[in-house]
């Protein structure tokens, strides 16, 4: 059986059972698509997070099959992409050809389907003798649209229970709460005990940040080398930004002041 076949059919079960209507479509290479028609009442990051609560409700039923993990390399088995939920994300529309050699089309499809079908038997040149003689396999979508209620409860069971947000894609501003964007292998951990001050796109608004913090730490102030402190210029999607960190190496220990909200906390898009 194709592995991803198997998990289109779990993915089917989980919609189901949370009160949600999927229409299964081929992506035109070598995956699946599942649309779910909602209503319209939620913001893009509620239908992530939702999207994201599936995923990890797919994987918690077929831990051998299906993953929800964003880094490569902890993954196995078919990857349930939570993050072509995001805003400013797209995939292959329905019908549209895709850059294959064979010119392979994105096929929508029904669920009693997606056992036997192979995505090489949908292309330009085969795709309008189908739709004529079956027409549209979504042609009801409009007519179911569904509640991310189910969903938004099963993740905010998720956070109560300390599972908290996964990895945006890379060019996102960083979210509150949002894991590293670091891949496990490359993670390193400081030989030294940093904290974060502030972020601005304005270097001058980040550095009086810092003096704000001097002039609520003065016992550890006063022990900072001017190595110690850090300003980083940073590139953010649109704009540059600075971000400084102290480096409290010099700081006795029981002096060391604990990581405070940023301030400033103007992210790299704000």
């Amino acid at each position: 059986m194709d592995p991803t076949a198997d998990v289109a059919r779990i993915v089917q079960a989980t919609l189901d059972d949370f009160g949600l209507v999927g229409w299964p479509k081929t992506s035109g290479s070598r995956g699946l698509h599942v649309y779910v028609r909602i209503e319209k009442r939620w913001t893009f990051d509620d239908v992530r997070r939702g999207a994201l609560a599936l995923a990890r409700e797919v994987e918690r039923r077929a831990p051998d099959l299906a993953t929800s993990k964003w880094w490569k390399e902890e993954r196995h088995g078919v990857f349930l992409d939570y993050n072509q939920n995001a805003k400013d994300r797209t995939i292959a529309s329905a019908y549209s050809v895709r850059p294959t050699a064979d010119a392979r089309v994105s096929a929508p499809l029904t669920w009693d389907e997606v056992d036997a079908c192979d995505p090489a038997d949908f292309t330009l040149s085969t795709m309008p003798a189908r739709f004529a003689d079956i027409g549209d396999r979504h042609a009801d979508i409009d007519a179911h649209p569904c509640s991310l209620m189910s969903l938004l409860e099963l993740a905010a069971r998720h956070e109560r229970d300390g599972l908290g947000d996964a990895p945006w894609p890379p060019h996102y501003q960083k979210q509150p709460g949002e894991p590293a964007r670091v891949q496990p292998s490359r993670r390193r951990t400081s030989k030294h005990p940093l904290i974060e001050i502030g972020r601005s796109q304005r270097k001058d608004a980040a550095l009086a940040g810092l003096d704000r913090w001097r002039a609520r730490h003065p016992e550890a102030a006063v022990h900072l080398a001017p190595a110690d402190v850090l300003v980083d210029a940073m590139r953010g999607r649109f704009h540059t930004w600075t971000r400084i960190r102290v480096n409290l190496q010099h700081v006795p220990v029981e002096l060391r002041p604990a990581q405070e909200p940023l301030d400033p906390d103007e992210g790299p898009d704000h």
